[in-house]
């Protein structure tokens, strides 16, 4: 008898039907975190607020990101992230992490066409074309994000690097 097919998360069956029929969002990657408003002002307002908890839970869930591999991308020690699940709710700076771990993974996504596991291999394997470093490596920074978005972008038009 087979194994029972992997049932993959609403959000992530959202966003590929989104990538799919080309009416993806320019903010489409907050669906990640489990969020359904995509207006930057009211995106803003939610991280300055500090996101919840459970949207953390969302993108580990969507992501499929290993614990040890989302604490380094967000900078967030496994001691804080339980402090933080016992509050409830990120701190402003650690939601402004956590939504440009979205950003960066949702470009990904859109590079491999909504396959997560191919977003996540390639996020988390050294590139030549970034110095060697991951993906995830880089996107601990704001300029380090850029640089994989940027590169995602050159790979989705065909640029050479």
């Amino acid at each position: 008898m087979s194994a029972p097919a992997k049932t993959e998360p609403a959000d992530l069956a959202a966003i590929r039907s989104r990538l799919e029929s080309g009416s993806k969002h320019q903010y489409f990657y907050v669906a990640l975190l489990g969020l359904r408003n995509y207006e930057p002002l009211k995106i803003y307002y939610r991280v300055r607020a500090g996101l919840s908890f459970s949207a953390l839970e969302r993108f580990q869930r969507n992501t499929a990101l290993d614990s040890d591999d989302l604490s380094a991308l967000i900078q967030l020690p496994p001691r804080t992230l339980a402090r933080r699940k016992a509050a409830g709710r990120l701190e402003p700076e650690e939601s402004d992490r956590l939504l440009r771990a979205s950003r960066v993974f949702g470009r990904a996504l859109e590079l491999f066409e909504g396959d997560p596991e191919a977003a996540r291999e390639w996020l988390l394997d050294r590139q030549p074309l970034l110095g060697g470093l991951a993906p995830l490596e880089l996107a601990t920074t704001d300029v380090g994000a850029l640089e994989v978005e940027r590169l995602i972008g050159r790979l989705e038009h065909g640029i050479p690097a």
